[in-house]
């Protein structure tokens, strides 16, 4: 069998020319090597997660001193994820063909850079690049953690291990949530972003005495050096783009309901009920613990139940959930409701990885992990700025409640993606 015959994979075929077979895929026991490799992931994740929230936290501040208009500030958020996009694509190839592990400790070190250095800006084009180069560091992170993690982990408990990457990025968010109020005060906004660069030296560190999973070196022997990227085994032939087609809807729906609701929502809580901004924190932060909640329950009902079904229910729940949020005006139940939201609408996050990883073979699937989460996220991008323009019109609220419509498109394009069982990766 040839190279290019090895890694062709037809979504829609369990078990044919690199698809997963069905079966267990192996031992149920989670080595330590496994553990270690989620632990890396998340590391680098939770950095991710706290640099996109004290983002929102800081763009009064930002926009206050650098004389930001409100479209310029909201900007900010779009600009840094469409540095995303360049740097999921840029960092996913390089780790199918270098490797997983060294990838990932430089792209952190390009997003630390650049974070810190966003310290440092004084006006609106200095920002703006610092952003989208932190941005391309950012893009990396995503497909390559979970593609470490998938790879590791027994297959019955893939779900659970890409949800704890997942919850790697809640843990940076409520960590966000919880200093960026005393660190706004006493610092300043730069002194936020200064903070955000310096847990990528625990990142570091940590990864440089992580070697490559097995299911890499066994490849790239195979392959006799540094394998290629075919970039057309995302679209290798008709059920194989139906479900790329499908994981981009997916993805895209995520990341703007993420961003439309957590950018804003320090705004929402301030301008309509007068919170300040240390109990708007404290708020978010309750929101943000019932994302992390989401996460751990999504990972085993989508390794008990299958993709689809957990995906499903979590799509109707955010619709659902979303849309009532909006209507809520009591303090405490703004802050059980803003838990339930956020279980329901980031709670499929620790279900993307596994899917993907499922969906794609060892030659490509950090660089399908990177291209399509981060497409998504570039799509998602939109939100603050879409989020903005509705509620110069319609209000904060109304804008935040229309988010509900986009779940149910989510629902519809589950059925373009094969749910099959869990299997071993080639």
């Amino acid at each position: 069998m040839s190279g290019t015959e090895h890694v062709r994979v037809t979504a829609g075929t369990p078990g044919r020319d690199g698809a997963l077979p069905p079966g267990d895929g192996g031992p149920e026991k989670v080595s330590g090597y496994a553990k270690k490799a989620v632990v890396a992931s998340s590391i680098g994740y939770a950095m991710d997660g706290f640099d996109l929230l004290i983002l929102g936290f800081a763009l009064s501040a930002i926009s206050a001193d650098l004389r930001l208009g409100h479209t310029q500030a909201g900007s900010l958020a779009t600009i840094t994820l469409f540095g995303a996009v360049l740097g999921g694509v840029v960092f996913g190839m390089l780790a199918d063909r270098i490797g997983r592990v060294k990838v990932l400790t430089y792209s952190v070190v390009f997003f630390a850079v650049f974070t810190g250095l966003t310290a440092a800006a004084h006006g609106f084009t200095e920002i703006a690049v610092y952003r989208f180069l932190a941005g391309v560091g950012i893009g990396g992170e995503f497909g390559i953690g979970m593609t470490l993690a998938a790879e590791a982990w027994p297959a019955r408990k893939r779900a659970r291990a890409t949800a704890w990457v997942g919850l790697g990025w809640q843990s940076g968010v409520l960590v966000a949530a919880l200093v960026s109020a005393p660190v706004l005060e006493h610092w300043g906004w730069r002194g936020l972003f200064l903070l955000g660069a310096l847990p990528a030296v625990i990142a570091i560190v940590f990864r440089s005495r992580l070697p490559e999973p097995e299911t890499f070196v066994r490849f790239k022997a195979a392959q006799q050096g540094k394998p290629r990227v075919p970039l057309r085994l995302l679209v290798a032939d008709v059920p194989t783009t139906r479900a790329t087609l499908g994981v981009l809807v997916l993805t895209s729906v995520q990341n703007f309901g993420y961003y439309g609701i957590m950018i804003w929502l320090p705004t929402y809580l301030s301008d309509r009920f007068g919170y300040s901004l240390t109990k708007s924190s404290a708020w978010t932060a309750v929101t943000v613990l019932g994302m992390g909640a989401g996460i751990f329950v999504f990972g085993r009902l989508a390794d008990r139940l299958g993709r689809r079904t957990a995906f499903w229910i979590f799509q109707c729940g955010a619709a659902v959930s979303v849309l009532a949020y909006s209507q809520l005006v009591s303090p405490w139940a703004l802050m059980l409701g803003g838990a339930v939201m956020g279980a329901f609408a980031n709670g499929m996050i620790g279900g993307y990885g596994a899917l993907m990883a499922e969906l794609y073979p060892t030659a490509v699937r950090s660089t399908a992990q990177n291209i399509l989460f981060n497409a998504g996220r570039a799509v998602g991008g939109l939100a603050p700025v879409a989020v903005a323009l509705v509620a110069d019109s319609l209000g904060l609220g109304t804008a935040i409640g229309l988010l509900a419509v986009i779940y149910v498109l989510d629902m519809a394009a589950m059925l373009l993606i094969p749910d099959r069982p869990a299997g071993s990766l080639d």
